[in-house]
């Protein structure tokens, strides 16, 4: 998965698949699409009823003959045909239009770190299925480097946190490539399960899946940290009866019910760094770990990486959209590449 800057910068668009958004930048235009990855079929005719916002707000709520589908599982495509009906639709017709004029279309795509074969071909083909001619395929860590404005070009270690929703990918990397990287699978999803099941078992609350997030930003501030809020009230439906329900939950129970998957993060983290040179542990001391990906926002979750490691811990201005915003500064050329001229005698 080498790809040169010269040949990026010949594509026209650039697309992040990712298991909960889907966002596409178009060269001159920007970020035209940032939608959820999620369409919703009927089961009887085969015919899309809705893409995107719409469809999540359907999930779970739909009649037995309508089926919402994510296309899109940890970074990988796992049906080329929906997905590319998806993004067909999430790309207005004037934008569509547009792109058909193209008669060498060239895009470039997203993929995980070291993502097999069988996961780049599908990438590639669901780009091929839209018109075009050619794909390029760029690795998420090296993106989403380069849309927080990490300087990867230089001698010097850059560590990268990207928090996806199915999976969790950490990295340092120095003079423009990855020294070392591991992708660990447990994303925000699996946070979301941890609270899930705590409700469940300790309250008998049933909380459907939409609402753990605004149950996250109750607890924003300090968050997830001994400074936050001790406790904070939940609503849902309880488990016995089937009637709505409100209960008190407490901060260090929430805590204690996310700690299996952040402790799943954190020994990637550290499985990094054992294979990582000395020279470079020790520039990570001062400058870090970058933080991006949508469940980079989780409220205290910096702090809790900062307090483990013990290594300074900051969240990328826009991390949700770093990946494809990295993407599409290398298609208009605006990353320059560090060339390393041979000595002459």
């Amino acid at each position: 998965m080498t790809v040169s800057l010269d040949q990026l910068r010949r594509c026209h668009l650039g697309v992040d698949l990712g298991a909960a958004r889907t966002r596409v930048f178009v060269k001159g235009a920007g970020l035209v699409v940032d939608e959820p990855s999620v369409a919703a079929v009927n089961t009887k005719t085969g015919a899309l009823i809705a893409v995107g916002e719409f469809a999540e707000r359907m999930t779970g709520r739909t009649p037995g003959y309508i089926r919402v589908v994510r296309p899109v599982s940890g970074g990988t495509v796992v049906d080329i045909d929906m997905a590319q009906r998806m993004l067909s639709h999430l790309l207005d017709e004037k934008l569509r239009r547009t792109l058909r004029r193209k008669p060498r279309l060239r895009a470039a795509a997203c993929v995980p770190h070291d993502a097999d074969p069988l996961a780049q071909r599908a990438a590639t083909e669901t780009l091929i299925g839209l018109g075009a001619r050619r794909v390029e395929l760029v690795d998420t860590l090296i993106a989403a480097a380069v849309g927080c404005g990490l300087p990867v070009e230089r001698p010097e270690a850059t560590m990268i946190l990207v928090c996806g929703a199915a999976t969790t990918q950490v990295a340092v990397l120095s003079m423009g490539a990855i020294v070392t990287a591991e992708r660990i699978p447990v994303g925000g999803d699996a946070i979301d399960h941890a609270i899930v099941q705590h409700l469940r078992h300790q309250h008998e609350l049933m909380l459907p899946s939409q609402s753990v997030r605004p149950l996250q930003l109750a607890l924003s501030g300090n968050g997830l940290t001994p400074q936050g809020p001790e406790s904070t009230e939940i609503h849902g439906r309880d488990v016995a009866t089937g009637l709505a329900r409100s209960v008190q939950v407490q901060t260090a129970a929430v805590r204690d019910a996310i700690h299996t998957p952040l402790t799943a993060v954190l020994d990637g983290i550290g499985k990094v760094l054992r294979t990582c040179p000395p020279d470079l542990v020790a520039d990570l001391a001062d400058r870090g770990i970058m933080m991006v990906g949508g469940s980079a926002r989780l409220p205290g979750l910096d702090q809790m990486l900062r307090s483990a490691t013990g290594m300074p811990v900051h969240i990328a201005e826009r991390p949700d959209v770093c990946a494809v915003l990295g993407l599409g500064a290398m298609i208009e050329g605006r990353i320059e590449p560090m060339h390393l001229d041979p000595l002459t005698d």
